[in-house]
Parts: C-alpha cells; sequence; structure tokens
C-alpha cells in the first residue's frame, strides 16, 4: 500500500491565496480539491489552474456525490487541509451541510478521524485581506466570527488564523507522521 497522501481544498476565499498556494506547490504528495467558487477566484487572481494540475491531482466539484471522498474510508489521506476557506463553507460545515465536494471531504474526514487543518477568511472584527487589486480592510458579520469559533470546538479540527499559522500547522502535522 502506498503512504497516505494529505487532501487540500480551495473554496472561494481570494483570503491570502497567493501564499497558500504558495505553499501548497511545496509540497509533496497532495491532491488538490476546488470548489466551484475556488476555480472562480483563481481565475480572478490570474492563477492557471492548468499549471498546478500540472504538479499535483485536481479533483473539481463536478458531481452530486462526490465520489473521491471515499478516499478517506481507506486510509488514503492522513490529513485534510482548507485553505482558505470562505465563511459559507465554515458555516455549512457548522451545521453538518455536506453538500458540496469540500463540506463532504470536511465532513467524511470528521467521520474517519481524519485531522483537520482549517483557515478561515473571517478570523477577526477587523482585517485586512487580499483582493486581486491589492490589500483591503474588512469587517467580518458577528455571524460569521460565530460559525468561526464554533468550527474551533470540533473533533480533530486545528484552526489557524495565518498563513505562517497554517504552514507551521501543516509542517507539524508532517512531522508527526514521519
Amino acid at each position: 500500500m502506498q503512504p497516505s497522501r494529505l487532501a487540500w481544498a480551495i473554496t472561494g476565499s481570494g483570503h491570502y491565496i497567493e501564499q497558500c498556494l504558495e505553499f501548497l506547490l511545496s509540497l509533496e504528495r497532495v491532491d488538490l480539491y476546488i470548489s466551484q467558487a475556488g476555480e472562480e477566484v483563481l481565475k480572478m487572481y490570474g492563477i492557471e489552474l492548468a499549471e498546478i494540475r500540472a504538479r499535483m491531482p485536481v479533483y473539481r466539484d463536478k458531481t452530486a456525490s462526490s465520489p473521491p471522498v471515499g478516499h478517506f474510508y481507506k486510509g488514503y489521506y492522513h490529513t485534510f487541509v482548507m485553505a482558505p476557506t470562505t465563511s459559507n463553507t465554515v458555516a455549512k460545515c457548522v451545521l453538518g451541510i455536506a453538500d458540496s465536494l469540500v463540506t463532504n471531504l470536511y465532513s467524511q474526514a470528521g467521520k474517519c478521524r481524519v485531522p483537520s487543518i482549517v483557515y478561515p477568511c473571517d478570523i477577526a472584527p477587523a482585517m485586512e485581506t487580499t483582493a486581486p487589486g491589492g490589500k483591503v480592510m474588512v469587517y467580518p458579520r458577528p455571524i460569521d466570527l460565530e460559525a468561526t469559533d464554533k468550527i474551533r470546538r470540533f473533533p480533530y479540527t486545528q484552526v489557524v488564523e495565518s498563513v505562517e499559522q497554517l504552514i507551521d500547522a501543516v509542517e507539524q502535522r508532517l512531522k508527526v507522521l514521519k
């Protein structure tokens, strides 16, 4: 049996997407999952999916039942990363809604006790984020911050608040597995 892999999902958030991708592309043994909104955001930032596909397997949100989630039941993945993650995806995960590829992946990872690392785009009442034209200030709604706080309490879930924390969390996870 081959060693297990890391599953990484990109949703429709542009929150430091370029830095997340730079780190993602430095890793080995990764499968990338992209929501439909994630595909749109990559295009907005001028990131070509073909370039990513040349480096790793890419799964797109094109089916109703999300067949690749079955990999979790076979021990194919050791870790699931959602980075960056929209407030919509976080809210769905908190409510147990698994109606898309990414939310289904999070659900199945939890059911299989596979650790998840989540980098939400809404982490503070006022924060700087990235947009296609540069950095901007945003002011997440209380309901979005509440969902971020709730997902922190989920079993097998680690929430990170910066790209640096994301990199550290993934690197620590990979060290534990060696």
